[in-house]
């Protein structure tokens, strides 16, 4: 455990952002920090209670926050927040818990998800170019799309099923100009032809190389068979 505290004569308060200098009282807090040589690291930092002098301020009292290790009622330093984030974001719930304890900063699947819901909506930019791809709610019996952003490579919308119709829905209340990413699907192409005449549309880059490595063998195949024809005719005894 470390123990610390804050030297500042003044803080500003987190309503109003004005500054105030009388204190109202002291209390210790402790946060857990990242880790150091795999060993969990607790701070014990000791904070004042500041009494707002702005009148209009709805805060009567406010405890000083110290810039990129507190914030209001956490018990997490806001590093330890951003590495916990992280990890939820790449490996979810039971996978980032038992990282987490491997490089010694523990967190339950709970705490990884609460933390990843916790972020903020990422700012909406307009879509240019649309990816669209279907997946297996049960693979065989039920399937859905789902639409990406290709620039940002973020989902932006997910529908039941997969057929032209549904997509023409959508793209006629998400207009846009230049063009869609697609699964091979005829479907998929109809309804973009319905409800985006003027948009551009490609293959995406899985369907060209599972094409491509579907013409190849075959070639291959092709030109070894006459290969051999050819071998034969070559051992064939000249007529007399």
């Amino acid at each position: 455990m470390l123990s610390a505290r804050v030297r500042a004569e003044t803080a500003r308060c987190g309503r109003c952002q004005q500054r105030s200098a009388r204190v109202h009282g002291r209390y210790a807090r402790r946060l857990r920090d990242v880790a150091v040589a795999r060993t969990g690291l607790l701070l014990e930092v000791r904070v004042r209670r500041f009494r707002c002098d702005n009148a209009t301020c709805p805060a009567r009292t406010f405890v000083e926050q110290i810039e990129g290790l507190t914030s209001p009622h956490a018990r997490l330093t806001s590093r330890l927040r951003g590495v916990l984030t992280q990890i939820g974001l790449a490996l979810a719930g039971r996978a980032g818990s038992r990282l987490a304890s491997v490089i010694g900063v523990a967190a339950g699947r709970d705490t990884l998800l609460r933390l990843v819901k916790a972020l903020p909506e990422p700012p909406k930019t307009p879509i240019t170019v649309l990816g669209v791809d279907d997946f297996a709610f049960r693979r065989g019996r039920h399937y859905g799309t789902v639409l990406i952003d290709m620039d940002s490579h973020r989902p932006v919308g997910m529908f039941d099923g997969r057929d032209g119709d549904s997509l023409a829905e959508w793209l006629r209340q998400h207009p846009r100009d230049r063009g869609d990413c697609r699964d091979r699907a005829g479907g998929y192409g109809e309804g973009a032809r319905c409800a985006a005449p003027q948009a551009v549309q490609v293959a995406d880059r899985f369907h060209l190389w599972q094409n491509l490595g579907q013409a190849v063998p075959a070639r291959g195949r092709h030109h070894a068979r006459r290969g051999a024809a050819a071998t034969r005719e070559e051992d064939r005894d000249p007529p007399s």
